[in-house]
């Protein structure tokens, strides 16, 4: 399943609304004065209580459980195998950008060179991803080293059709495909 745009920028979103608010709730949770009580239940709820009526805390908690709406939300219609790695490398991401901007130590080039990688690889998973299903194919390479494609099936056993830019794109994939599009023509993998 290729990712729309719109699921690109939604992971995108719930990425910087999970990392932008890590600095922020680190930065608030460490200023909270410490809770004493004698038993367990009045401990936590008295934790709570100082949590939850403190804004500088309560305002990043808030964006941060947005943030898991919108990913649960796109979870629905997006593909798992681009959500998770967008959503996760990107927070992370964020997170060093928010804390380099509060003015916490980062890590310098290391961290820097992180971030382009962590971007490349993103960008990889994103173009990967919506390449196939154009085609109507999935391409694998089997254990032989050879190319096959498997047709994405539309209704009741139809073949979906190519079109003419995804006809050449496949024909410099293998050539035996284009010819005649995937109608009925799949190769099968000789082991």
């Amino acid at each position: 399943m290729a990712a729309t745009l719109g699921q690109v920028l939604a992971l995108v979103l719930v990425a910087a609304l999970w990392g932008g608010t890590q600095p922020l709730l680190k930065r608030a949770s460490s200023r909270l004065q410490q809770v004493h009580e004698r038993t367990w239940a009045r401990q936590l709820l008295q934790e709570m209580k100082t949590l939850f009526l403190n804004p500088e805390y309560l305002m990043p908690f808030s964006l941060n459980q947005c943030g898991s709406l919108l990913y649960y939300l796109t979870l629905a219609s997006a593909d798992l195998t681009l959500a998770v790695p967008i959503s996760n490398s990107l927070a992370i991401i964020f997170t060093l950008i928010v804390g380099k901007v509060l003015g916490e130590d980062i890590g310098g080039k290391r961290a820097f060179a992180g971030m382009v990688l962590t971007v490349a690889g993103i960008t990889l998973c994103i173009t990967s991803s919506s390449c196939h299903c154009y085609y109507g194919l999935t391409w694998t390479i089997p254990a032989a080293g050879r190319w096959t494609a498997e047709p994405q099936l539309q209704g009741e056993g139809q073949l979906q059709p190519l079109g003419q830019k995804c006809k050449q794109e496949a024909s410099r994939a293998q050539p035996s495909l284009a010819e005649g599009g995937t109608e009925g023509k799949v190769r099968k993998n000789s082991r």
